[in-house]
């Protein structure tokens, strides 16, 4: 292995560091391109009092679901409840701290983060309880709100493949909040279906580069779909 060499041998290597109250940064959208081997390796560490920023908070049994079962977060920072009956009954129970965060903003507080922007301003969310204790500025007429960037200690990351130095690349829509978790985290670690020699990518092809990757890993995925719909 050279120095560049991101690979590690297995998830508890992938996953040495987190610790109880850290912030963690998981990508994926509902279910797809969710991190699931790196999520069940957190449930076997049995890491708490976790905030995890993510879109939403997988299914009952599966994705971030499993992490609610042993009370394993302490606060979820997310766009939507989604499909989650568990995640439902915590927040209502007031068992979990939720900060609800219209999608397009959660979007961009990562982005920002990464980009090593504080806060921006943005009109969505004025007027109503999103905007409660947030600074207000009128730009060309319209009020907004400040918005602050996240960061994490830990992000978790699904690629479809990457080469050995840790250039990711993503397969369609699975690549949703995975590009931008990855960048604004203190370590980012990444499994991925197929790990190939440096060289082998197209340039041109690359979501993620390698300077924003710490860990690497190949894995085998379930792949659930949570919502299908066909023909008769």
């Amino acid at each position: 292995m050279s120095g560049f060499d991101k690979r590690v041998s297995s998830y508890e290597e992938a996953l040495q560091g987190l610790e109880d109250g850290m912030t963690l940064l998981a990508g994926g959208f509902g279910l797809c391109g969710i991190p699931e081997n790196l999520i069940t390796e957190i449930k076997r560490k049995g890491t708490r009092d976790l905030t995890v920023v993510s879109n939403n908070c997988g299914v009952d049994g599966f994705g971030l679901g499993l992490l609610l079962e042993d009370r394993q977060i302490r606060k979820m920072i997310a766009s939507y409840v989604g499909e989650n009956a568990l995640f439902e009954k915590q927040l209502l129970n007031g068992d979990l701290e939720v900060e609800l965060t219209p999608q397009g903003n959660l979007a961009e507080r990562l982005r920002a983060g990464g980009a090593g922007i504080p806060a921006f301003f943005t009109a969505t969310g004025y007027g109503t309880p999103v905007a409660e204790g947030k600074e207000v500025r009128d730009f060309n007429g319209r009020p907004h709100i400040l918005e602050p960037a996240i960061t994490g200690d830990f992000a978790i990351v699904k690629g479809w493949k990457a080469d050995t130095y840790g250039n990711v690349i993503y397969r369609h829509t699975a690549r949703n909040f995975n590009p931008l978790a990855a960048m604004a985290a203190k370590v980012t670690v990444v499994e991925v279906e197929e790990i190939v020699e440096p060289g082998m990518l197209d340039p041109d092809a690359i979501h993620t580069p390698g300077i924003y990757v710490n860990r690497l890993i190949c894995g085998t995925f379930e792949k659930r779909i949570e919502q299908r719909t066909v023909r008769s």
